[in-house]
């Protein structure tokens, strides 16, 4: 018998600890063409939303859920609620 520490995580349930303004952009991107947009929109440097993803992208990594592109990023999105595919 296991006890509840031994049991196997499962990798789809654990979310990176990300920050609101992280999630703001990352939300913004998925919903536009281009970081440019994002940036125009929310009054930041195009260099800024880059950053940002990829901070985004290296805290999914850290807990086993790889997102190397935009659309495995707005699969991790739609699998953590932080947007909808009536948003999109």
């Amino acid at each position: 018998m296991t006890s509840m520490l031994e049991r196997p995580v499962n990798r789809e349930s654990v979310k990176p600890a990300l920050s609101a303004r992280e999630v703001e952009i990352l939300r913004e991107w998925l919903m536009s063409d281009s970081k440019s947009e994002v940036a125009t929109r929310l009054f930041v440097a195009p260099t800024t939303v880059s950053t940002h993803i990829a901070r985004i992208r290296d805290k999914y990594a850290q807990v086993g859920r790889m997102a190397p592109t935009k659309a495995s990023l707005l699969a991790r999105a739609l699998q953590d609620g932080l947007i909808t595919i009536d948003e999109l």
